[in-house]
């Protein structure tokens, strides 16, 4: 099992009056990831950098970190991560 670190951008936008998740950019470091995060966070509500590892061969999650929040994110969005 071969395990695959990837850092992504979550972004949130409003619909109905609720923040709903948006885009997601893949990056290719956590410093490229925060660093799009924060210059994201100001076109959009609410933005997250995420460090992602999962099973390169079948794709399994293995764990998603929030490495840094920008703006409004969602009250559940790390409970969403671990599947809670």
């Amino acid at each position: 099992m071969a395990m695959k670190t990837s850092y992504v951008v979550q972004t949130f936008v409003l619909k109905r009056k609720r923040l709903v998740p948006g885009d997601r950019e893949m990056t290719g470091t956590e410093s490229g990831a925060l660093k799009k995060a924060e210059a994201m966070s100001a076109r959009v509500p609410g933005t997250a950098a995420l460090r992602v590892v999962a099973d390169d061969e079948t794709g399994e999650l293995e764990s998603a970190t929030i490495l840094a929040q920008f703006g409004e994110v969602p009250d559940d969005f790390a409970e969403s991560l671990q599947g809670g």
